[in-house]
């Protein structure tokens, strides 16, 4: 199941299906989103509607130098177990939107993941057991100021500022999702990342059950669980893309003032 946070043609906030046909993708570069919204009785064009972040997290929890090869790009070593660092709720963004970054950096870089969606409250949860708390996938942008990223410990300034946590369009259930599904994130059209999720260091039961030793994740909270090679930097005007095989794509702009 696709499921989908949207406001109505009335302004009211709903749930609903992304329902598409067998084989067709959700959101593509060139044609936009395919298939029907659905709630209750009511079928939605994706364009008809404002569509919401599909979960309302109430802390993301990113990982970071979780690809061999990013973290090889960036010049540092291996991480003997998961890097945690947070995203408060003000960094999440929706698909569609127009995103204001903070002004007078030299860089922001665009980050593709993978991000998890917690379905229930756990805590303590072993890696046999992880999916059992797994409502689904999503897609996110980890958008990263590089600048105060390099000067701070905590990485507050570097990776938790507004917006800087896009996801959707949707949740996509497990069964959707491939073990070695492709992530590919896209600046104007232009292909910067390519990779699949099977290169993970740590895997997504894996990463449940460190997290979970540590703090109790609620529903509708989110694990991003890091980028591969190819990050770069953002400009003002951008057109960004975020696919994910079994997902679709985030797709959102963004201005820096």
């Amino acid at each position: 199941m696709k499921r989908v946070r949207f406001r109505d043609t009335a302004g009211n906030v709903r749930g609903g299906r992304w329902t598409v046909e067998d084989g067709e993708p959700v959101v593509t570069a060139a044609a936009g989103p395919y298939g029907r919204i659905a709630f209750g009785d009511e079928t939605y064009a994706p364009d008809e509607v404002d569509i919401l972040p599909p979960c309302e997290p109430t802390k993301i929890v990113c990982i970071g130098r979780n690809y061999a090869d990013h973290a090889d790009e960036m010049g540092n070593d291996l991480p003997d177990r998961p890097m945690l660092f947070l995203k408060a709720p003000n960094a999440v963004a929706s698909h569609g939107s127009h995103l204001t970054l903070p002004s007078g950096k030299e860089r922001i870089d665009f980050e593709a993941e993978l991000g998890v969606v917690i379905g229930e409250q756990c805590k303590n949860v072993s890696e046999s057991g992880a999916m059992d708390v797994v409502a689904g996938y999503t897609c996110l942008n980890d958008i990263s100021n590089r600048d105060d990223q390099e000067i701070e410990q905590n990485w507050v300034r570097g990776k938790a500022f507004d917006n800087a946590c896009p996801i959707g369009p949707l949740v996509a259930t497990p069964e959707h999702v491939p073990e070695d599904a492709t992530i590919e994130s896209r600046v104007n059209g232009e292909v910067k990342q390519s990779s699949s999720r099977d290169h993970l260091i740590f895997s997504v039961e894996e990463l449940i059950a460190e997290i979970t030793e540590y703090m109790t994740l609620e529903p509708g909270d989110v694990i991003a669980t890091g980028t591969p090679e190819g990050v770069g930097p953002l400009e003002d005007g951008d057109e960004v893309e975020i696919e994910i095989e079994g997902i679709g794509t985030l797709k959102h702009s963004v201005k820096i003032p």
